[in-house]
């Protein structure tokens, strides 16, 4: 196959960075996950400032992208209020959860943006949380292939 047509990138083109893609699901934050909605808008901001500073097309692109997607989440973002009990499960609850294993976990109930499972936070319409929601300790939930107890909410 001749190449002679074949245009090789020379470094002017802006990389194709595809919008992120944007839950269908309501977008619930906690007071943090909006201060951290906040804080990414601005760094977004100062990548694309410092990208047209420099002229790099790829990180300009990249930087809007990231813009676009800040942008469009702080403007759907709906402030819950925090839990006012910690009678039965709801968004913004941590719970502490006994699996049939042995394992005991505990989690914060937050939203898509902040759910970060390894620091202890999940989002609410992962399956456990969604098991969760609306129950009292000593409530049994499903938890992967098995079944956790509800042993503390606060």
């Amino acid at each position: 196959m001749s190449r002679a047509f074949v245009k090789e990138p020379d470094g002017s083109e802006a990389e194709d960075f595809p919008d992120r893609l944007v839950s269908d699901h309501p977008n619930l934050v906690t007071a943090r996950g909006f201060e951290r909605i906040e804080t990414e808008v601005t760094n977004a901001s100062a990548a694309h400032a410092t990208a047209v500073g420099s002229g790099d097309r790829g990180e300009i692109a990249k930087a809007l992208r990231d813009l676009r997607y800040w942008t469009a989440r702080r403007s759907t973002a709906e402030l819950m209020p925090a839990p006012t009990n910690a009678t039965t499960v709801q968004f913004g609850s941590t719970v502490t959860v006994l699996r049939d294993d042995g394992r005991r976990h505990t989690y914060q109930i937050v939203g898509e943006d902040e759910a970060d499972p390894s620091a202890g936070s999940i989002s609410y319409v992962s399956p456990l949380a969604q098991a969760m929601l609306g129950k009292s300790v000593g409530d049994s939930v499903a938890a992967g292939k098995g079944e956790a107890e509800i042993t503390k909410i606060t």
